[in-house]
């Protein structure tokens, strides 16, 4: 009859356990698995800014289980970014029995990924069921302390925003946004901005926490952007499936502000204060473009929507507008409600690629400046394909590759032009006429001889790298 094992042996498997969870990339591995089941089973959870507050709370829910595996009690503190995703799903019109499912399938995934890592090391049968038991007894209480203080968190939330009307302008912008027949002046008049004006969508959030986070990472040159480079899920140019609004009419929203009596908590007086931040970089933006209105959405505990009333087709918008650590992707200036739709997609597509981009584009960024980069990196392995057939040898990383990249880029630019050329880059045309001799034994063909495709990959190359 096999003898079950120690306490003692128990807690020195589930020490090594974490120690080795909490090493490298190994949570990167786990959150990631935990979000990618929960995102396969709730469709709901469609958006950038969603998935964003839903990797935030796993993260911060596994640094705090795990932490807890090794002890003899405990004392389990909901951490601060799973209000904060409770929050956004009150404020997307999401109703409490979604929140529940995530923190049910989570707690499913959880016990599924570490049945497979005692699977892998081959436990013996008696230490894998104390293991488990152990393992089964936290998650239980886990879930249940979770569940109880977000339900209390997500209940004031969502009392905040029907006692504000919430609900109903937030069905008047998804509708809008989803395409569906809505009566513009009445969805002017609830949302207190017209939509038969000229109008430009804005997606504006701050830059990720770059405290130090195992596998995390900052590209070069973005002044601490932290955002990872992951392959975009293809949620970024649609479903709009319950999104919060907080407009007074006329005027831009007063950004968590409940309308009748109560105090905010600390935790809602932080997403508060992120959010007001996002709100003043909006109203910065919309004064420098003289814009005669302004509607502004909560996409997320850092993140917002809006829409700028403008006249002007061509929009220039002076560099010091926008300060870090906020940024802002504008679509392409329209008119009526299919216009209010489509310069968000173009908003959430710029976006995309400033996420996905190896150098720092800038604070501010027009889909109008990206278009072309966009339409071409929507596949990636397309992409990378045909910046392998033709740049070649000079898509490699180095000083020398880059510099003769960025000439060639030029000189397309400037019509072939090497006097335009040398002036855009600030050096002598016969430096560039040189470079471009080079090009062209590298390439293995004269530059006259090259078509569109050519330009195309350096344009892809100058924004998403080699």
């Amino acid at each position: 009859m096999a003898t079950a094992p120690s306490g003692v042996a128990v807690r020195r498997w589930m020490a090594d356990f974490v120690a080795e969870t909490l090493r490298g990339e190994a949570l990167d591995r786990l959150v990631t698995r935990l979000d990618a089941v929960i995102l396969d089973r709730v469709p709901e959870l469609t958006d950038r800014d969603i998935r964003r507050d839903l990797e935030s709370s796993t993260r911060a829910h596994a640094l705090a289980v795990l932490g807890g595996l090794t002890q003899d009690t405990m004392d389990y503190s909901v951490p601060e970014q799973a209000h904060a995703f409770a929050r956004t799903l009150a404020r997307r019109g999401y109703d409490l029995r979604l929140l529940l499912r995530i923190y049910h399938i989570g707690q499913e995934a959880a016990i599924d990924y570490l049945t497979d890592v005692m699977d892998e090391r081959r436990l013996p049968e008696e230490f894998e069921r104390s293991a488990l038991l152990r393992l089964f007894e936290r998650s239980t209480r886990w879930i249940n302390t979770s569940v109880e203080a977000l339900t209390d968190t997500y209940m004031r939330e969502r009392e905040r925003g029907l006692r504000a009307a919430l609900n109903q302008r937030t069905e008047i912008v998804r509708a809008l946004l989803s395409g569906e027949d809505v009566d513009t002046d009445y969805a002017s008049a609830r949302l207190g901005f017209r939509l038969n004006q000229r109008h430009l969508a804005a997606v504006v959030w701050t830059d990720p926490d770059p405290g130090p986070q195992p596998g995390a990472g900052t590209f070069d040159g973005t002044e601490g952007f932290g955002a990872r480079r992951r392959a975009d899920r293809g949620a970024q140019r649609g479903g709009y499936d319950g999104i919060g609004l907080d407009a007074a009419a006329g005027h831009p929203a007063r950004v968590g502000e409940p309308a009748g009596e109560g105090e905010w908590d600390d935790r809602t007086a932080a997403t508060s204060d992120e959010l007001v931040r996002l709100e003043r970089a909006v109203t910065r933006l919309a004064n420098a473009l003289g814009g005669a209105g302004v509607l502004t959405v909560p996409a997320g505990s850092s993140a917002l929507w809006a829409w700028i009333a403008v006249d002007a087709d061509e929009i220039a918008i002076p560099s010091d507008v926008v300060a870090a650590p906020v940024r802002v992707a504008l679509g392409v200036p329209a008119t009526g409600a299919a216009g209010f739709r489509q310069s968000h997609r173009d908003a959430l597509a710029a976006r995309q690629v400033v996420e996905r981009a190896a150098v720092d584009l800038g604070r501010v960024l027009s889909y109008s400046q990206v278009e072309t980069v966009y339409l071409a990196g929507a596949d990636p392995v397309a992409m990378r394909a045909l910046i392998g057939r033709e740049l070649g040898s000079l898509a490699v990383a180095d000083a020398n590759a880059a510099r003769l990249r960025e000439t060639l880029l030029a000189y397309l630019r400037c019509h072939r032009s090497p006097e335009g050329a040398a002036a855009r880059l600030g050096v002598h045309k016969n430096t560039v006429r040189y470079r471009i001799q080079r090009i062209e034994e590298l390439l293995g063909r004269r530059v006259e001889e090259c078509g569109l495709r050519l330009e195309l990959a350096l344009e892809c190359v100058a924004v998403y790298g080699v």
